[in-house]
């Protein structure tokens, strides 16, 4: 497997922030904010290693801090369409725990890329370089807030060793025999995800929130590891690489059905949290997650879709929705860059998996669906099932 995506899957829906009364640009504030932070911390470099789900322990931290919101103006950027705008600032304490987290999983990412023989035989070496750096440059930002990072990088480091127990032995140094389940091998995820998602508590001195925090963290660490293994598993069997699903024998409904659980006990942990901005929590994790669960069930044929056009009933095409009609609006080269990249300017509505813009306008059809229209607001994006 490509390297869990631990921070890379959360995609608010811009639609369903009016419904919680929140602009949406909150969204882009804390992703412009990580990214200017990393780039005042750790040079240019390391803003490639900005990533969407870092981007939630700015935000927990932020909504348990109460008060004013710390902001900063960032300059003109290709990815905003030359446009300024008002981001989190870059000291902050929960940007500096989202570019602590960042780094650290950013390196292991590029490590396992290197681990799977991605890449040129010449790319390998200056990989590697940047790896390394990115984990000195972890460790030195976790000093800096007190949060000890070495407990995680030994749970990152022993992930080939898990795999290899669960029966890919080239990817250690021996075999190690073992059955393994697929709990274990997300381990290295639930670690990382709740002791970041519990120090939010710390940096936002509510320790009363750090244990349901820790509790959440870790079903988001399942979720994630989980979710990666489902989009992952034609592509990893394609070049036989390793694939917690493949290894433990793990079908698509069967994930479905862990990743409700996980869901559900996320959310139970969430609730009993001390929150000064709830609607913001839902609207960036909690509602993003769900749509997630519902994909997979989709794949799964867990939940048939209104519309067979989107969902193939066949095995073996890609059962995620295809990125549809273009928006009514042409984009300019500028945000035509940002779009290529995955970073959608102000004024392009997005939808949960920021595959395409939708045009943000309601379909009588789908408003009338309402047992299909309950994801991320798809009645009032328009378009053809553009939230997931």
């Amino acid at each position: 497997m490509r390297g869990a995506k631990l921070f890379g899957m959360l995609r608010p829906c811009s639609h369903s922030a009016e419904k919680h009364g929140i602009d949406p640009a909150e969204w882009q504030a804390h992703m412009c904010g990580l990214c200017v932070g990393l780039r005042d911390g750790h040079g240019q470099l390391a803003r490639a290693a900005t990533n969407t789900d870092a981007i939630v322990l700015s935000m927990l931290t932020e909504a348990q801090l109460g008060g004013s919101k710390q902001r900063s103006t960032a300059g003109p950027c290709a990815l905003r369409g030359m446009r300024r705008a008002s981001v989190v600032g870059a000291d902050s304490p929960g940007v500096q725990l989202a570019s602590t987290a960042s780094l650290l999983l950013g390196s292991a990412k590029i490590r396992d890329h290197i681990d799977d023989g991605d890449g040129s035989v010449l790319t390998r070496a200056p990989m590697a370089k940047v790896s390394s750096r990115w984990a000195d440059r972890a460790r030195a930002q976790a000093e800096l807030i007190g949060f000890d990072v070495e407990p995680l990088v030994a749970a990152i480091d022993s992930q080939a060793t898990v795999e290899a127990r669960a029966g890919q032995p080239e990817r250690a140094a021996e075999s190690v025999t073992g059955a393994v389940s697929l709990d274990d091998l997300t381990e290295p995820a639930q670690l990382c995800a709740a002791e970041f998602f519990a120090h939010t508590a710390v940096l936002a001195q509510r320790p009363e929130n750090a244990e349901p925090l820790r509790v959440a963290g870790r079903n988001f660490g399942r979720i994630a590891h989980l979710f990666d293994a489902v989009e992952d598993l034609d592509d990893d069997l394609a070049h036989d690489r390793f694939n917690p699903l493949a290894a433990t024998e793990t079908s698509i409904a069967d994930s479905y059905d862990l990743l409700r659980q996980y869901n559900s006990e996320l959310n139970e942990a969430i609730a009993d949290i001390r929150l000064d901005q709830v609607p913001t929590v839902r609207w960036m994790l909690l509602d993003p997650l769900a749509g997630l669960v519902r994909r997979v069930g989709h794949a799964g044929g867990a939940i048939r879709c209104g519309s067979s056009s989107h969902y193939p009933q066949y095995p073996g095409q890609n059962p995620y929705p295809p990125y549809g009609r273009p928006p009514e609006r042409k984009p300019s080269l500028l945000e035509g860059i940002g779009l290529l990249l995955g970073q959608y300017p102000t004024g392009y509505a997005c939808c949960a998996d920021h595959r395409r813009p939708c045009s943000g306008k309601r379909k009588e059809a789908w408003r009338k669906r309402v047992d299909f229209c309950n994801c991320c607001d798809c009645c009032d994006c328009g378009g053809d099932l553009c939230c997931d």
